[in-house]
């Protein structure tokens, strides 16, 4: 087994061992989704983002390659594809960190301190700048059905 092959497997156990859901994608150990939940003292506290995650065959030496699945209202992530722009992840990345950082710092970073001056989601960003309440608002309900909007709104 290669170095970046055990490294992979010893990171992905110990994400599984966390207290993260992780979810194989087909039988190897390179892509997966990992069920991850808003930081406290955040617009997105009480919500739940399933991170698709696919480690490419240089990992750790490349960066993994992070998107959300479900629908994310946030500056420094594309609305459509849910691909994020977070420089550690995508420029400054050392093969020091592991899966576990992405998870309890890097993405909660993100979350706790958008940086509305490089967006991937114009829109929100825009929003961000000019009215902070309604761009919180617009991230509790943004995925949201409408049964859930009628229960939240009703109270």
């Amino acid at each position: 087994m290669s170095s970046p092959s055990k490294r992979r497997e010893m990171d992905l156990m110990k994400l599984m061992m966390s207290d993260y859901k992780v979810e194989m994608i087909n039988d190897g150990m390179q892509e997966f989704y990992v069920d991850f939940h808003g930081p406290s003292d955040s617009p997105y506290h009480g919500g739940v983002w399933r991170i698709r995650v696919e480690l490419p065959d240089a990992y750790p030496y490349k960066s993994p390659s992070i998107g959300f699945v479900n629908k994310i209202y946030h500056p420094n992530v594309d609305e459509m594809s849910g691909s994020v722009c977070l420089d550690v992840i995508n420029q400054t990345w050392s093969p020091m960190f592991d899966l576990v950082n992405v998870f309890e710092v890097f993405l909660p970073q993100l979350l706790l301190y958008p940086n509305p001056s490089d967006p991937l989601n114009g829109e929100a960003a825009a929003l961000m700048m000019r009215d902070r309440a309604t761009y919180e608002l617009r991230v509790k309900v943004f995925g949201m059905d409408f049964e859930e909007w009628e229960i939240i709104s009703s109270t």
